[in-house]
C-alpha cells in the first residue's frame, strides 16, 4: 500500500489529531501556569490561548473519530473547523510574539489600578513580593502598597516588586505560547489537505454504493 492509499491517509490524519490533542493540553497548561504565576487577567491574550486550546482539544477529538469511522459528516466539519482554528490561533500566536515589555507593563499597571488593597495584599503575600513597579510613574502607588505588605519577604528586607516577577514569567509564557502556536498552526493547514484527501478516498472493505 503506498502513501497515498487510503489505510496511510488514515493513519496520518489519526496520528496528527493525536498531536493535536497533545499541542492543545501543552497551550492550556503554560497558559494555566502563566495566570498562576499572578499574570491574572491584565494579559487577556492568555485567556485567548486557554480557548485556543480548548477548542484545539475538541477538535481534535471530532477529528480523530472521523478519521477511525471515515464519517463524511464528521470529516466535512473538522475541515471548517480546523481552518478556522488555524486563523484565530496563527493570530493569537502573532499577538504573543509581538505584544513588548512596555505593553505588559502598561497592562499590568492598568490591571493593578482596579485590584481592591484586600487583593493587592494577598497576591504580595502569595508572590512574595511587594509593590508592582518601582518606577517614577508609580512611585506614590508603589510607596502605598510597600506600606500595606505584609510579605514574608519584608521582613527580611530582600522583596522583589510583583511586577518584576509578574512579567517575568509572563514574558516566559508568551514566548512558548507564541511559539509552540505559531509553529503548529501550520501543520494545521496539512491537517485541513488530509482530510479533503481521506474524505474523496473509498475505504475498500466498505460498500462501494455506500457514501456514509
Amino acid at each position: 500500500m503506498v502513501c497515498g492509499g487510503f489505510t496511510c491517509s488514515k493513519n496520518a490524519l489519526s496520528s496528527l489529531n493525536v498531536v493535536y490533542m497533545l499541542v492543545g493540553l501543552l497551550l492550556i497548561g503554560v497558559a494555566a501556569w502563566g495566570k498562576g504565576f499572578g499574570i491574572v487577567s491584565s494579559i487577556h491574550i492568555i485567556g485567548g490561548v486557554i480557548a485556543v486550546g480548548v477548542f484545539l482539544l475538541l477538535i481534535s477529538i471530532v477529528g480523530l473519530i472521523g478519521a477511525i469511522n471515515h464519517h463524511q459528516v464528521l470529516l466535512f466539519f473538522y475541515m471548517v473547523i480546523l481552518f478556522l482554528v488555524f486563523i484565530i490561533q496563527f493570530g493569537v500566536s502573532c499577538s504573543c510574539l509581538a505584544i513588548n515589555r512596555g505593553q505588559q507593563e502598561q497592562l499590568l499597571n492598568t490591571s493593578w489600578g482596579h485590584l481592591s488593597n484586600q487583593t493587592r495584599v494577598e497576591l504580595e503575600t502569595r508572590l512574595d513580593c511587594c509593590g508592582l513597579l518601582n518606577d517614577t510613574l508609580s512611585m506614590g502607588q508603589f510607596r502605598m502598597d510597600y506600606a500595606n505588605c505584609t510579605a514574608v519577604c519584608k521582613a527580611k528586607n530582600q522583596c522583589y516588586t510583583c511586577g518584576d516577577k509578574m512579567l517575568q514569567h509572563s514574558q516566559e509564557a508568551l514566548q512558548i505560547l507564541g511559539g509552540v502556536g505559531l509553529f503548529f498552526s501550520f501543520t494545521e493547514i496539512l491537517g485541513v489537505w488530509l482530510a479533503v484527501r481521506y474524505r474523496n478516498q473509498k475505504d475498500p472493505r466498505a460498500n462501494p454504493s455506500a457514501f456514509l
